[in-house]
């Protein structure tokens, strides 16, 4: 039996502090972009793409591990859905007529932004399994 134990406040923070500056400062870069508006548009759909791929990444694997039936389909389709967000984020910066510094903005930005929403979607599974303390 594995026991869970309610993630820190300051993980929590650290959490949503990190999902908040990357979404916040990739969506800022956008929105100060001198680019088409489609290709604006291409980068803030692989941004949501990219988000809830990973969250769901995230919790078709902590299912698996705690024993949670997840179809092998859905499995796959996760790590799919997850490398083609950044494999398209990754060609689509290749090819951008930026500057280097801008490619590596956005490529970290959008790198912080799932890595914290995996954290985040962790912080709330993690706090909502565990039965609130009495007072």
């Amino acid at each position: 039996m594995s026991t869970h134990h309610r993630p820190s406040s300051a993980f929590v923070g650290a959490s949503w502090t990190a999902l908040l500056l990357g979404a916040g400062a990739f969506l800022a870069g956008l929105w100060n972009a001198q680019m088409a508006l489609n290709e604006k548009g291409y980068y803030l759909t692989l941004l949501l793409y990219g988000l809830f791929a990973a969250v769901s990444l995230q919790k078709s694997v902590r299912d698996k591990v705690e024993g949670i039936r997840v179809s092998n389909l859905y499995f796959g389709l996760c790590w799919i859905s997850t490398a083609s967000a950044m494999l398209l984020l990754g060609a689509g910066l290749w090819n951008a007529t930026l500057a280097f510094s801008e490619k590596g903005f956005y490529a970290i930005a959008f790198a912080l932004s799932l890595f914290a929403a995996v954290a985040v979607q962790k912080n709330v599974r993690d706090s909502s399994a565990i039965p609130s303390e009495p007072a």
